[in-house]
């Protein structure tokens, strides 16, 4: 037999720290973030500053040319071609023209030049690639660089070793890299005590109230408090606040249910033993020959039928289901006046019960349910019509149509309506009653049988007083072979 591993109880996961939570994932993102741009823009930077290194050489050997230049039928002495040298830090000067070009100074000569930049025309992706490549692998190369001498027609050219350029490009590198460190810590922290300030605190605060309030829903005090902002977040802390609401009320009404499913329990054996005993004796009072007896033996015994049926599904509601309709095509005038005969109307208390049903109008439905439904109505507004004895004379009607494959039921009274409340309410066990003390549960379990039927129930705006509930009942759908049996 196969086993399967239990699931994490997500309730016990602890809250994380602060660098191992959203906070800290967002401090190493911004970090990140701006160390890569800090790249990003390190590149042209030190190509940059390479490009201005070399055009500084330029210059600085242009001034030692311009002043040997005046001297054109003497070459400099040793001497000073070394110390010319020397303060450009280049192996040779060369000045070209357009028709001659002089050697101004010049050390050993060098066997070959390694690279070759022209200052005069300096593209952005070859001068960030030449950087970049003197940066890490120069440092023992020989390299020409030339340009222009201002608007003179002449061109200065210097050959030199790139290791001092290198040592100054790693100099500037570890100084950009120190700004980026600081820039970063700095722009990072900021970035981290606002985000967390306006962001992980909130959401924190209310990761921890869920696992609060889901420890002990039924405890008031766990609901969170918004803290009455105007962001998304305050937003989100109100919806919360109030979904924790009604999941207490949920939670109470289902507690309330299963109150009063044990309750029922408790009785329910006792009441079926008496009601047991009053069908044995309902039995023998049929037997008796007295035609008072005889006439209402046959109500009571029915009446108690119905009762043992009660207790055996008075748990239905409580269980939150009820059973599958058993229905068939019932005489519908007939189930009407077993729920009046039930109603055992006061005749003092002058509520006339109308019913307006034909004589062969049949319902497919399930007769003890539609019974209930009927009942469960009715008895409404006969309390209702009871407890305003000041209207005068009260009325309740059922009345029946068919029309097609639809069976339209109407419970009609005249008393004094349904308060705002239960309108507001109306099908809500618990909440839904018109009268104090009711609990609601009648029109609840009406709507979930009729619903069972796959007809509808609904409360009908009427001009004049009263109250006006419409059942809606479809008759089931005919299978095709046993239309066919029937037609034939």
């Amino acid at each position: 037999m196969k086993e399967t591993e239990a699931a994490p109880m997500l309730g016990n996961v602890p809250m994380p720290s602060t660098l191992k939570g959203l906070s800290g994932r967002l401090l190493l993102l911004t970090v990140a973030f701006i160390v890569l741009a800090e790249v990003l823009i390190f590149a042209p930077s030190i190509a940059n500053m390479r490009v201005r290194w070399l055009s500084d050489r330029l210059n600085i050997a242009a001034a030692a040319a311009i002043v040997a230049d005046g001297f054109p039928q003497q070459d400099l002495t040793r001497a000073l071609q070394d110390e010319t040298l020397m303060a450009t830090g280049t192996k040779a000067i060369v000045l070209r023209r357009h028709d001659a070009a002089r050697l101004v100074a010049v050390a050993d000569i060098p066997p070959k030049v390694d690279a070759q930049y022209d200052l005069s025309a300096v593209e952005p992706v070859s001068a960030i690639c030449a950087a970049l490549d003197t940066l890490f692998f120069g440092g023992d190369r020989i390299i020409r660089a030339y340009g222009p001498l201002g608007d003179s027609g002449t061109t200065i050219e210097v050959v030199l070793t790139d290791k001092a350029l290198r040592k100054a490009m790693l100099s500037y590198a570890w100084t950009v890299f120190l700004l980026t460190t600081v820039l970063s810590a700095i722009t990072g922290g900021l970035i981290f005590l606002t985000i967390n300030r306006m962001l992980v605190r909130p959401i924190r605060r209310m990761t921890g109230n869920m696992r609060d309030f889901a420890a002990d829903p039924s405890d008031p005090t766990r609901i969170l408090e918004p803290s009455g902002g105007q962001d998304e977040l305050a937003v989100a802390a109100v919806h919360l606040a109030e979904m924790q609401r009604a999941l207490q009320g949920t939670l109470k009404e289902q507690k309330n249910l299963a109150d009063l499913g044990l309750a029922v329990s408790k009785i329910n054996h006792d009441m079926r033993n008496i009601l047991s005993s009053a069908q044995l004796m309902s039995d023998r009072l049929a037997d008796v020959d007295d035609p008072v007896v005889k006439r209402f033996a046959p109500k009571l015994l029915r009446t108690i039928d119905r009762a043992v049926g009660y207790t055996t599904d008075v748990l239905s509601y409580g269980r939150m289901q009820e059973p599958a309709p058993r229905r068939r095509f019932v005489p519908l005038a007939p189930l009407v006046a077993d729920v009046s005969e039930m109603l055992s109307i006061d005749p003092v208390s002058a509520i006339d019960f109308v019913m307006e049903v034909d004589a062969g109008l049949e319902v497919d439905a399930d007769s003890e349910q539609l019974f209930r439904v009927i009942h469960n109505l009715c008895r409404n507004a006969v309390e209702a019509l009871t407890q305003h004895p000041g209207r005068g004379h009260g009325c309740l009607t059922v009345s029946a149509v068919r029309t097609g494959s639809v069976v339209s039921i109407t419970v009609d009274d005249t008393g004094p309506g349904m308060p705002p409340k239960a309108r507001e309410n109306l099908f809500a066990a618990f909440r839904g009653s018109a009268r104090s003390g009711g609990t609601g549960l009648g029109l609840a379990i009406a709507r979930e049988l009729v619903l069972a039927h796959g007809g509808t129930i609904a409360l009908v705006e009427k001009a004049t007083d009263g109250t006006q509930f419409r059942i809606e009942l479809p008759d089931r759908p005919v299978p095709l072979a046993a239309f066919r049996n029937r037609a034939s």
